[in-house]
Parts: C-alpha cells; sequence; structure tokens
C-alpha cells in the first residue's frame, strides 16, 4: 500500500510498451521520474513557474525525459511487439475511509420496512421498470435504472404499489437490494473526496479529515440510505471532478490520458443522467478544462498546431462519450419500458400509439386521412395533456376586471376524455356533415370549420379579448344572437410535419397549426385555468403570435361521420372505445426527442409544501424535512446536517474570499505574500471549490419550482471541500507570517481538534434522525429541535 500524493485512490492503469523502449529507458528511468514530478505539477503551476523564473521568451531545451519519451515513441512505432501490465495500487487512507463509511451507511439499512418520503415515487419508477410500464419523470432515468437493475437482479417483481409514505413493506419486497445502490455510491463518496483533495495537493491529514466530514455529515448519511437520487448524482459529479484532474496531468494521447477522459466523460453524464442538476457539474469540469488549456498558452515549447490538436481531441472524446452515454441511457429506458402505463397521457397521441396496450387500436381500426366529415378529438400535442373541448355553457356577459365578453358558447381545453371533446371537419361550401361517397380529404393549406358534435355550432373567433389573456382574443362556438356580430367560422390547416404525410392531414402523427382566416391568430392552449364559470378548464384562445409549442395540436381519435341522424351520431360517440390494445411503431430518435422536450415542458411548477425551503436558509440549515415517523412511538428519519460542519463550511467560505481579497490587494501594491507555486494553488483551489459551491447553489434562486434542502447537497459538498483548503491554508499562513509559528500551529491543531469533536458529538446526537431506530419521547424530540423552524414531529406523548 502506497501513500504518494498522485495516486490516491484505487487506479488501474495500462501500460502498453514495445519491449526494446523499455530496454532504452531503463538507464534514463531515475532521471526521467524526476523530471516529471517536476514538469507535472497540478494543473498550472509548471507554467507560472516558469513565467516567474524567465526574463526572455525564447524556447526553453527540452528535458531528457521528453527525449527518452520521444525515443519510446519512435520504437514503439516500429515493433509490433507488445505486453500489457495492469498495475493496481491501494491507499490504506481510501480504503479506511471507505470501511467507515460503508458501515454508517448500511448499518441497519432495511429500517424502516416502511415508505420514507420520496421512495414513493422512485419505488414506483423502479416498480414500473420491472413490469416493463412506461412512466414519466421530469429527470433523466439513469438513477431509477441503477435501482431496478439491483432490485430484477434478486427476483424483485415490482408488485408494490408504494402507496403512501409510511406504508410497510410487503415480505416480496427486497429493501436491502433496493436501497443498495444509493447506499454504495454514498460510501465511496467519502474516498473520492479524499482523492480530490489530495489532487490539488492538500496534505493527507487535511484530507482525510475532508472523506471524514462526508462520512459524519448527517444529512448525506440519511441520503444514502433510502431509495433516492442524490448519493448517485453526487458519486458520479464527484468521480467526474476527480477524473478530469488526473486527466489533466497525464500524458496526452497515452492510454492512461484516452482511459482518464472516457471515464471523466462517462461519469460527468451519468451525473446529467441522474438529475438534470448534475449539468451543473458537467459545466464546472469544463471550467477547469478550459481553464487548464488557458494557461497551457503562455508555453513556447508547444507549437500551435499541438495545442489546437490536442483542444480538438479533448472536445471530440468528451463529446462522443457524453452523447454515447446519454444517448445509450435512455435506448435502454425505452427498450425497457414498452408497455402503456398511467403516464401516457403526458405524450403526444404518436408516442402512446407506439405502446403495447396504448392508443394503438384507435390507429388500427381507425381511417389515417382526415376528411370532409371526419369526426376527431384535437389534442394539445406539447406541455399539458388536455383536448379541444365546447359545451353548452356561455362565457359570462361581463368579467371581474369590467370587461365584456361575447357571451357566445365556451371553448375550453379538458384534461379528460369527454364526448363533448369531439368535433366534426367540414368544408365551407357543403351542409352536409356526413363523409361523401368519394373521399374530400384535407390537406395543408386548406380552409375548413370545425363543427362541436354534441351542440353542432361551428368554432368561431372574433375581436373580443379572451378572458384570461386580454392580448389574444376570444375563441367560442358561435351563438348568432342576431346583434350585428357576424360569424368568422373559417379555419386554414397548417401541417407542421407534412413532408412525413406528403401535405396529407393524418390522424395521430400530423401536427397541425389552426390559424383563424379573417384574423391571422392561430389556436393556442394558453395555461390559464378558468375560474368556476368555466368549471376551472383551461382557457383556449387565438393569438397572432402563431409560432409557439402552443398553438400545435394532433388528432388523437378519428371516425367518419355516417349516421344522418344526430341521435345516432351522438349515441355513436358516447359508445366509443376509448382503450386501444395493439402497438404501432414509433422510431427512437423521435420518442428520444418528444422525451426531452417533454422533460423541459414538464418541470415542478411553484407550489407551497410545508417542508419546502428557500435557497437563502440552506446555508444556515434553517429547515429540516421530515422523512418519516413511527406509527408507534416518535421515531423517526428526518433530513437534517451536521450543524456544526454546516456552519464551518459557511465561515470557510467568508474567510478564503477575505484571504483572497488581502492577497488581491497586497499583490496589486506589488507585495507577494506567497510563492509563485503557493499563490497558483492557493487560486485553483479557490476556482475548482469556491467555483463548485457557487455554480451548484447560486442557479436556485432564479427557479421557480418547489426547493427543499436536498437540493442543496450537491453545493454542500463543494463547500465542504472549501472549508479543509481553508484548513490548510491557515496552517500554511501562519507558518509563514506568524513570529513562534511552532506554538500557535500547535494552538490551531487543538482548535481544530476541539471543533472535530464537536462534529462527532452532533453526529453522533442527531443520527437517531438518520437511522430511525430509536424510540423518542415528546421532550427527547424538543431536546433536539434547536431551531423554531426545524418541524420535528412529536407523535406521542
Amino acid at each position: 500500500m502506497e501513500t504518494t500524493v498522485s495516486e490516491a485512490t484505487d487506479t488501474t492503469t495500462t501500460a502498453v510498451r514495445s519491449r526494446k523502449a523499455q530496454k532504452k529507458a531503463q538507464k534514463g528511468s531515475e532521471e526521467s521520474a524526476t523530471v516529471n514530478e517536476q514538469q507535472s505539477p497540478s494543473m498550472e503551476t509548471a507554467v507560472n513557474v516558469r513565467h516567474h523564473k524567465l526574463k526572455s521568451d525564447e524556447p526553453e531545451k527540452r528535458s531528457s525525459a521528453e527525449a527518452i519519451s520521444e525515443r519510446n515513441g519512435a520504437f514503439e512505432e516500429g515493433d509490433d511487439r507488445f505486453s500489457i501490465s495492469i498495475r493496481l495500487q491501494f491507499n490504506a487512507a481510501t480504503v479506511g475511509l471507505f470501511l467507515l463509511s460503508f458501515l454508517t451507511r448500511f448499518y441497519r439499512i432495511t429500517h424502516p420496512r416502511g415508505v420514507v418520503f420520496d421512495e414513493i415515487h422512485f419505488g414506483k419508477f423502479v416498480s414500473l421498470y420491472l413490469k416493463n410500464t412506461f412512466y414519466f419523470d421530469q429527470h433523466p432515468p439513469l438513477g431509477k435504472l441503477m435501482i431496478a437493475g439491483a432490485a430484477g437482479a434478486v427476483g424483485y417483481s415490482g408488485s408494490f404499489e408504494f402507496p403512501k409514505i409510511g406504508s410497510e413493506y410487503d415480505a416480496s419486497v427486497p429493501i436491502l437490494a433496493l436501497r443498495f445502490v444509493p447506499a454504495l455510491c454514498g460510501s465511496l463518496l467519502a474516498p473520492i473526496v479524499y482523492s480530490i483533495l489530495r489532487q490539488v495537493k492538500l496534505g493527507q491529514g487535511v484530507s482525510i479529515l475532508g472523506g471524514l466530514l462526508i462520512i459524519l455529515d448527517n444529512a448525506l448519511l440519511t441520503h444514502s440510505r433510502f431509495i433516492l437520487m442524490e448519493s448517485m448524482l453526487l458519486y458520479f459529479a464527484a468521480l467526474g471532478i476527480l477524473t478530469v484532474l488526473k486527466f489533466l496531468q497525464a500524458h496526452p494521447f497515452s492510454a492512461r490520458w484516452w482511459t482518464l477522459g472516457t471515464i471523466a466523460s462517462a461519469s460527468l453524464t451519468a451525473a446529467v443522467c441522474v438529475k438534470f442538476v448534475g449539468f451543473y457539474s458537467y459545466l464546472l469540469a469544463m471550467y477547469i478544462i478550459g481553464r487548464h488549456v488557458w494557461m497551457e498558452l503562455p508555453d513556447r515549447r508547444r507549437s500551435n498546431a499541438s495545442i489546437l490538436l490536442k483542444v480538438i481531441t479533448k472536445s471530440l472524446l468528451i463529446l462522443g462519450v457524453s452523447i454515447t452515454v446519454y444517448i445509450g441511457c435512455f435506448y435502454l429506458h425505452f427498450a425497457t419500458l414498452y408497455k402503456a402505463g398511467p403516464h401516457d397521457n403526458v405524450m403526444t397521441s404518436a408516442f402512446q400509439a407506439s405502446l403495447e396496450g396504448g392508443l394503438a387500436s384507435i390507429t388500427k381500426g381507425q381511417p389515417l386521412r382526415v376528411q370532409h366529415g371526419s369526426q376527431i378529438t384535437l389534442k394539445h400535442t406539447h406541455g399539458r395533456v388536455c383536448w379541444l373541448h365546447s359545451h353548452t355553457h356561455v362565457y359570462p356577459i361581463k368579467y371581474k376586471d369590467g370587461r365584456g365578453s361575447s357571451h357566445q358558447q365556451q371553448v375550453t381545453c379538458y384534461g379528460f376524455k369527454d364526448v363533448n371533446n369531439w368535433w366534426i371537419v367540414k368544408r365551407p361550401n357543403k351542409d352536409s356533415l356526413m363523409v361523401d361517397d368519394e373521399p374530400d380529404y384535407i390537406e395543408h393549406g386548406d380552409v375548413i370549420q370545425l363543427v362541436h358534435g354534441v351542440t353542432s355550432r361551428a368554432l368561431n373567433s372574433h375581436d373580443v379579448a379572451s378572458p384570461m389573456s386580454p392580448l389574444c382574443q376570444e375563441v367560442s362556438c358561435y351563438i348568432d344572437y342576431n346583434i350585428s356580430m357576424p360569424a368568422n367560422l373559417l379555419w386554414r390547416v397548417e401541417l407542421l410535419n407534412g413532408k412525413e404525410s406528403k401535405n396529407k392531414w393524418h390522424a395521430i402523427t400530423s401536427q397541425v397549426r389552426l390559424v383563424h382566416v379573417n384574423t391571422t391568430a392561430a389556436l393556442k392552449y394558453t395555461g390559464e385555468q378558468l375560474p368556476d364559470w368555466g368549471y376551472n378548464q383551461f382557457e383556449v384562445a387565438a393569438d397572432r403570435r402563431q409560432q409557439t409549442i402552443d398553438t400545435i395540436w394532433n388528432v388523437e381519435e378519428h371516425r367518419y361521420t355516417q349516421h344522418k341522424d344526430k341521435k345516432d351520431v351522438l349515441n355513436k360517440l358516447l359508445a366509443t372505445e376509448m382503450i386501444p390494445t395493439e402497438p404501432t411503431k414509433l422510431s427512437f430518435w423521435n420518442k428520444f426527442s418528444e422525451l426531452q422536450l417533454k422533460m423541459l415542458l414538464h418541470a415542478d411548477k411553484l407550489e407551497s409544501h410545508m417542508y419546502s425551503s428557500e435557497p437563502h436558509e440552506w446555508p444556515l440549515m434553517d429547515k429540516g424535512i421530515a422523512y418519516w415517523i413511527d406509527g408507534d412511538s416518535n421515531a423517526q428519519v428526518h433530513l437534517l446536517g451536521n450543524l456544526v460542519i454546516w456552519y464551518s463550511a459557511t465561515m470557510a467560505i467568508v474567510l478564503y474570499v477575505a484571504f483572497l481579497v488581502f492577497y488581491l490587494i497586497r499583490r496589486r501594491r506589488e507585495i507577494y505574500d506567497l510563492e509563485p507555486v503557493e499563490w497558483d494553488r492557493f487560486r485553483l483551489g479557490g476556482e475548482i471549490f469556491l467555483a463548485g459551491y457557487l455554480i451548484h447553489y447560486l442557479p436556485y434562486f432564479f427557479m421557480e419550482r418547489t426547493l427543499f434542502l436536498y437540493n442543496y447537497l450537491p453545493a454542500l459538498l463543494f463547500k465542504v471541500m472549501l472549508l479543509c483548503f481553508v484548513v490548510d491554508h491557515c496552517q500554511l499562513a501562519l507558518r509563514k507570517f506568524v513570529k513562534q509559528s511552532t506554538l500557535v500551529i500547535g494552538i490551531f491543531r487543538a482548535i481544530v481538534v476541539a471543533w472535530f469533536s464537536g462534529v462527532l458529538y452532533f453526529f453522533q446526537r442527531y443520527s437517531v434522525l438518520s437511522y430511525g431506530t430509536t424510540a423518542l419521547s415528546a421532550d427527547d424530540v424538543l431536546e433536539l429541535r434547536l431551531k423554531d423552524t426545524w418541524d420535528l414531529i412529536v407523535h406521542k406523548p
């Protein structure tokens, strides 16, 4: 076992060399190792040291290590005999941190034997995977896929329904298997944090401290023990940052370079595939790589061509791996979920029709092409699921704001299938509503009327303001009140994907925009909910701004009108079968692109929740989240972090910024308190950890959706590492600037030991809220409540 700086974690290095090259390089191995150690400091120090020492712009002579490398390369090209060696290195610190973390995460992991908080959602998704039933979630599927894989491996069939929080798991549910992957990822996080700190050249003691702080944070412990996504998100993000740092230190185009670059790209993309917020870690990694390239530019030893080649190669490698992993994740997702399920109606009609047991019977048993006399339902294609709807009720004469309406028949968008969703397509020059003996198909650009199937009134619009969206015009079904308000019933059909159907209007697949001929406004779902007079259905209006996704509709159900008697037509509509049985085909790329759009459009809306919190409340942990409570006692799982860690890490941010401002002012006065290497390392730590914290934290201030304390965990990860960096730098500052530094450093370390004792005490005291295994009295719960805003539950006296 080794404790070297550069090999801080378990690594696998594959080296391919020719045997002749090994013999040639043997004499210069010691010199090569020394030179390489000096020339591969963290990120940018080599370039900056050279910048401070050189007084001219002349290129330096190439080192003997580079010459040896070139000779080795020449031998590799000329010799086709290769040997492969695999070298495994284990670090005692990383193994110890993993084992300690593993014990804390897996201790009584099957308790509680009931649904905990968001297990109600993710558990359902896992069950649907195992039943091959389609579901919709606004986040990518990798985390759920991994948990489903573990549960499926032990034979779980997905029979449990996860009905509500606190519901007891039955004997068929493999609780350990369902919680295994999050717990394993949570166990691996501490050694990865240790390795990251070693990569930025922190001492081993401070790096071990960083791993211990990850282990001893109660919030990270809690989220690692249940069917939740955050531990996997943090694991992949941290692994990606670690391998990026190693990737930038590897020799370009070597086997190690390619391997680390691939692992880094795959890990960072995997974080995105667990939750979209993993993109922030991806963005941080791209910043680190871009910064590294920028710091290499002053090195005159490298030609423009070589730098450009390396940048292009890095870009292609990262993009290629990222695209492959992301698309591959969704390919597996669609291959697994091929049956219709409870979330199908979120997707378009074409998507639903591709699922087994979905809308396929409609496409099988109904006519494809829309023509005069077609009975159709028009579904809002993107965004909220609803159908164009009308009923006998009319708009009120006046709205609350005093504006008047047309008092015409209401037209809305209704979120349930209903007989009032049916419309009949009519040519303006024909009186009959039945299909003719000779088909009269509707094509792109044709002008039609839409007649409501039940009330027989035609779809109309006019220059009257819409009730909820005054900038749009009202849409109604026309009633002739004989008050000089003429009917404007003509609509032009615009097929947005007409090339696929040769400009023919098809059911299910054709996406159509209906443009009002008289006013050039497009039929639009506005997203506004109508008051009680509109039965809280959604507003439909006509908008002259046509180019929005809310003006896109598609025909879902379709059949021909062949009954002359109106009662027969109504009975036909009421008897319509709406549950199809056989699938049709939709390509992977069509499914993939549609699901990406739906995930973006179906972001959480801003809602109130008793345990929601705001970003400004997170750094000082003003509010937690109740996850589970025992029905027979006050034993409970409540999300709270380690207060000592969270507060001291927040102070570390302030202290780092103070150090930075102090040094910058001093350097502006040409007083250089730190050596070039020390200054570069100080900047590097801040640009990774402080930037990582801000990138993962600040965006939440601009999100209009319900937020919870667990959204802060990725930012907390970087804040903890910044805390360790500040502790290490304080020791450096005391050693450099304080007289009798030995005594002062001794006092400082005693303070750190006392502070760490506080960390241990808080972890032990509040671990009862992470494990939920200890029965608590009402007094015990009140003693744990250090803040009035902590909503700990007192279930029994």
